[in-house]
C-alpha cells in the first residue's frame, strides 16, 4: 500500500471500488425512476394480450417451459457467428445471410419476451426493461448493418455489427441476471417429492373444509391449497409455479370440460385442481398435486403424486 493510500485510510476514507456488472444489475432492481414507463407499458401489454391460446403459446404453455429463453439462441448464435466471419475475407455473403437470419429470429424472441415481461414482479420488470432496450438497440444496429452490407458498404456493415454485438451482450447479461439471480421463468412451486416422505400423511378433518371454497393448510413446513368439492378433496402445493403466488387466495373457475380450476391472484395462471395441470399461463410448469382420501373418522390424508 503506498503513502497516498495510507493517508486516505488515516482520513477515514477508502479508495472507491470500480462497479462490477452484478452491482449495476442489482442497482437496476431498485431503479424506481423506471416505474412510470413500466406502468404504461404493462397496461399496454395487458390490454393487447388477453388470456387464450395466443398468450399461452407466447408464454410456452404448450411446450411446458418458457419459450423466450431458447428462442434467444437463434439471434445470439447468428450474430456472434457474423462477428467471427467478419474477421476473414470473402465471407461477405455468408455474414449478410446470418445477419438476416438473426433479425428474423429476433421477432418471435421479442414477442415471447414481451409476454413474459408483462407478468413479472416490479423488480424483475425494471431489469427486464433495460434488457429489452439493449436487445432492441442491438436489433436496430443489425438492421442498419444489413442495409449497409446490401449497399456494398461492407466496412460500415462490420462496424455496425460489432456495435450491435456490444449491445446484444449487455442485454444477454441482464437476461441471465433475470433468469438466474431473480429466477424469472423458473419453477417456484415447492418440489414436494424431495421435501415430503412417501406414504400417506394426516392433513386435517374433512369437516373443517368449506365446500367449494379454497383454504390453506400446512403439511410440515409445506403450504398446501385445499379445495373440497362435494365428497372430493383436491390438494395442490400453494405456491404458484410461476412466481410463488398464494393459490388459496385465488378464484375457482371451471374449464371447458366443467372441471374446477384455480386462478392465481397475482398474475392469472390457471391450474386444474384435480392434477395441477396448467390451463392458462403465464405459468408453464404443472402445479405439484396430492392424492387424497378421507378415513372413516373424517381425517383427510394426502400423499404426493410422483
Amino acid at each position: 500500500m503506498n503513502r497516498r493510500a495510507n493517508r486516505s485510510f488515516r482520513r477515514g476514507t477508502r479508495p472507491q471500488a470500480r462497479p462490477n456488472p452484478v452491482d449495476l444489475a442489482d442497482g437496476l432492481e431498485h431503479a424506481t425512476g423506471l416505474d412510470r414507463a413500466i406502468r404504461t407499458l404493462s397496461v399496454a401489454v395487458q390490454r393487447t394480450l388477453h388470456p387464450g391460446p395466443v398468450k399461452d403459446a407466447l408464454h410456452g404453455v404448450p411446450i411446458g417451459h418458457p419459450a423466450h429463453p431458447p428462442l434467444t439462441d437463434m439471434p445470439i448464435g447468428a450474430w456472434m457467428s457474423v462477428a467471427v466471419l467478419d474477421l476473414f475475407p470473402g465471407t461477405e455473403r455468408a455474414s449478410q445471410a446470418l445477419v438476416a437470419a438473426g433479425l428474423a429470429g429476433a421477432v418471435p424472441t421479442a414477442l415471447t419476451g414481451i409476454a413474459d415481461w408483462g407478468s413479472l414482479q416490479r423488480e424483475q420488470q425494471r431489469v427486464g426493461l433495460v434488457h429489452a432496450a439493449s436487445t432492441a438497440t442491438a436489433s436496430l444496429l443489425y438492421t442498419a448493418s444489413f442495409v449497409a452490407r446490401a449497399r456494398g458498404r461492407d466496412n460500415a456493415g462490420r462496424a455496425l455489427g460489432y456495435a450491435g454485438l456490444t449491445a446484444l451482450l449487455a442485454g444477454a447479461y441482464l437476461g441471465g441476471h433475470l433468469a438466474f439471480r431473480q429466477a424469472a421463468g423458473a419453477n417456484h412451486a415447492d418440489q414436494v417429492t424431495h421435501l415430503i416422505q412417501l406414504g400417506w400423511h394426516d392433513l386435517c378433518d374433512a369437516s373443517d373444509l368449506p365446500d367449494g371454497w379454497p383454504v390453506q393448510r400446512r403439511l410440515g413446513y409445506i403450504s398446501l391449497f385445499v379445495l373440497r368439492d362435494g365428497e372430493e378433496v383436491h390438494v395442490l402445493t400453494d405456491r404458484c409455479s410461476h412466481l410463488a403466488g398464494p393459490l388459496h387466495q385465488g378464484r375457482i373457475v371451471a374449464d371447458e370440460n366443467a372441471e374446477p380450476c384455480v386462478v392465481c391472484p397475482w398474475h392469472g395462471s390457471t391450474f386444474r385442481v384435480r392434477d395441477g395441470q396448467v390451463v392458462h399461463g403465464p405459468a408453464t410448469g404443472r402445479q405439484p398435486s396430492f392424492e387424497s382420501r378421507v378415513l372413516e373418522n373424517g381425517t383427510v390424508q394426502v400423499r404426493p403424486v410422483g
